[in-house]
């Protein structure tokens, strides 16, 4: 599994973070990670799991009071902050990919930011 910002994802000054190639067993210990932070309501860095290839940034995963997004000052550590409640919509929409092998895509959470989580199998949109 692969982690990485891309730029100017639609001509529209949106970008992404994007979580790709990977296969089911990699989107389950994923989806364990979100449980790890429903359940415990602690922040996670994805640096610390090596099943995560981080390709040009860090993003750490906050429990927050309201769903903010992905959030950055410097361009190279990210922070994703979102409420339990998104969590958990997360672990849902995970689903399908811990199931079978999939190439599709899902975003994440849909909040009005410039900055977008993608979740895609085989690393498109």
């Amino acid at each position: 599994m692969k982690l990485e910002y891309v730029k100017d994802i639609n001509g529209y000054d949106e970008h992404a973070i994007r979580l790709s190639d990977f296969d089911s067993s990699q989107a389950n210990k994923f989806r364990e990670v979100i449980n790890l932070i429903i359940d415990n309501k602690t922040s996670i860095e994805l640096t610390s799991h090596d099943f995560i290839e981080l390709l040009n940034i860090k993003l750490t995963l906050r429990v927050a009071e309201e769903d903010l997004g992905i959030t950055t000052t410097d361009y190279v550590d990210f922070f994703c902050d979102l409420t339990i409640d998104s969590y958990k919509n997360i672990t849902k929409l995970l689903e399908p990919f811990c199931r079978k092998e999939s190439r599709g895509y899902q975003w994440l959470y849909d909040i009005d930011t410039p900055i977008g989580f993608l979740f895609s199998a085989g690393g498109r949109w």
